[in-house]
């Protein structure tokens, strides 16, 4: 039986998973934030900065960064916060 009151159930994810889930949340976002733009003003002109190397470089690879990081908060096991 103390083995088991010792063993109670436990989160599988602690506030450091959590805050790395959300870390990585925030960059994704923002790499589509950085993604988004270039819009047409008008139909007969072609806007070639869609073309920018923030566009096509950058932000995907902050958006492949912020997967990581979601990532890594899923699967890294951390030891529990309470203090028992």
């Amino acid at each position: 039986m103390d083995n088991r009151d010792n063993n109670k159930e436990r989160m599988p994810f602690t506030r450091r998973n959590y805050a790395l889930m959300l870390a990585g949340v925030v960059v994704v976002i923002l790499g589509f934030v950085l993604m988004s733009g270039g819009a047409e003003h008008s139909a007969t002109e072609f806007d070639t900065s869609i073309f920018s190397a923030r566009r096509i470089t950058v932000a995907p690879i902050v958006v492949i960064a912020g997967f990581v990081t979601v990532g890594v908060g899923i699967m890294k096991r951390f030891k529990s916060d309470d203090k028992q």
